[in-house]
């Protein structure tokens, strides 16, 4: 017997616009606002950060950067650090940050990877500290990081410019010792050492707002990177989305991915529970997700957070890319596929099943960064419905499939 899908209310949450118009702007202003004016000899190499996550307007605020260094008479190269992100390979990066416009042509200068470390160190607690070859034989560096809540680092250690020191320029090898030792315990120290080390000239740190767009950018001196990066962290908290209802019985993904979350879903959505264990701290109690962005080339790390997938999903992912970030990171759960079914609408009605239809409390999201728009069953709607910051349509749709299953996606995007 078919299941007896429920209508959707769509709900939108009201958030914060405010954003950075010119970000190219807004890197001169911040550079020429340091306290002790950051300078690069003439003729210098001097490296700029690349990440693998999907940032607002990245290639414009690597270009900005790039563009100070030229006009200090120095010459900038980009340099991919994103730790064992890229599959681990050269040309993996390379192709993340191409991804991301992360190109010689779109930033105005060389793009360079390198996976090859040396060590540099070690910690007092001797975790050995590693660093990119080439970021140690570059005359400067200037790292470039998004502070937001990170999917395994609570309190006040989020990702940013430290995390970017230790990990992103640690290459795999670097990434894979700090994560072993206890990536909470060892960051800090080892981004410590990684600072005395370097000729780091300064960072360059973004904030996003819960649209994605660039609300802040911030250039800050290297002695001033922890409290920067504590600072700007309990500022984005406040700014990012949620799912506004608790408890819900599914909550059904249409897409997750790196570009999403370092996760694939972010934890601190869905419950940081699913990626750390112990007790709850959300009641979501199924998980269905559908599909995997085109962005993350194959790197699936994460959907073990689900309950349930596609077999679509399945078939886009890249088992070695994902099995690096995964046993590099020890995320040995986030790399174990759900059971997949052949369509969205086989996988959503496995999940839903012994949920009284008329009262499931079923809710529909793009993915975990991107939560203005929804859709929700009746139940959640009536509790939605009055409350501050929540606009709840009265008017209700069927949820719909394509001849093949596929989930008739609904538009997400606010206009």
């Amino acid at each position: 017997m078919p299941y007896p899908w429920p209508l959707l209310h769509e709900v939108r949450q009201e958030f914060a616009r405010d954003e950075v118009a010119d970000v190219a702007a807004a890197v001169g202003a911040g550079v020429r606002r340091l306290a002790a004016p950051a300078h690069a000899r003439p003729g210098a190499r001097v490296g700029i950060t690349a990440g693998s996550r999907g940032i607002d307007r990245i290639d414009a605020v690597l270009s900005a950067v790039a563009e100070w260094v030229r006009a200090a008479g120095a010459r900038p190269f980009i340099l991919a650090a994103m730790g064992s992100h890229g599959g681990a390979t050269e040309a993996g990066q390379r192709q993340v940050l191409a991804g991301y416009g992360i190109t010689e042509e779109r930033v105005g200068c060389p793009v360079e990877t390198d996976t090859d470390v040396e060590r540099v160190g070690e910690t007092a607690e001797g975790i050995p500290v590693l660093c990119s070859r080439k970021a140690c034989a570059a005359d400067g560096l200037i790292v470039v990081n998004r502070v937001k809540p990170h999917t395994i680092l609570t309190g006040d250690q989020g990702s940013g410019l430290m995390k970017m020191m230790a990990i992103g320029l640690g290459g795999p090898r670097g990434a894979d010792a700090i994560h072993a030792g206890g990536l909470t315990a060892h960051l800090l120290p080892c981004a410590r050492v990684l600072l005395r080390r370097l000729p780091v000239l300064f960072g360059v740190a973004v904030v996003e707002n819960a649209f994605d767009r660039v609300c802040d950018i911030e250039a800050v001196a290297p002695a001033h990177f922890e409290e920067a990066d504590r600072r700007l962290l309990a500022r984005t908290r406040a700014l990012l989305p949620s799912i506004p209802f608790d408890p819900v019985d599914v909550l059904v993904v249409c897409r997750m991915g790196k570009n999403i979350s370092g996760a694939g879903m972010d934890p601190n959505v869905i419950g940081m529970y699913r990626r750390l264990g112990g007790v709850p701290d959300r009641s979501i109690e199924r998980i269905v997700v559908l599909d995997l962005t085109a962005e993350s080339h194959g790197n699936a790390i994460g959907v073990g957070m689900a309950d349930v997938t596609t077999e679509r999903l399945a078939r886009a992912i890249d088992w070695a890319a994902t099995r690096a970030n995964g046993l590099t990171s020890t995320f040995f759960g986030g790399i174990k596929l759900p059971v997949a079914l052949p369509s969205d609408r086989d996988a959503i009605a496995a999940a839903a099943r012994g949920f009284p239809p008329d009262r499931i409390r079923l809710a529909v999201i793009e993915d975990t960064a991107h939560l203005d728009r929804m859709y929700v069953s009746a139940a959640l709607a009536r509790e939605g419905a009055g409350r501050e910051r929540l606009r709840v349509s009265t008017e209700a749709t069927p949820m719909e499939f394509s001849p093949a299953g596929e989930l008739l996606r609904p538009h997400f995007r606010s206009s």
